[in-house]
């Protein structure tokens, strides 16, 4: 697979913090900022695999 760079919007809601990728539509959610991110990394990764963004 091909490397891209998405931009993470990162914020934080009541106790837990947001993470969103707007590029690709996916988000996740953890208690640290790390699990917000691993989330949203894995989400995005699965979101890719089965949906490409080339048009």
């Amino acid at each position: 697979m091909k490397a891209r760079r998405f931009t993470i919007i990162l914020y934080k809601e009541d106790d837990m913090y947001i993470a969103e990728c707007t590029e690709v539509g996916t988000i996740d959610q953890g208690e640290t900022i790390e699990q917000a991110i691993a989330g949203l990394k894995e989400a995005t990764r699965l979101y890719l695999e089965e949906f490409s963004l080339n048009n």
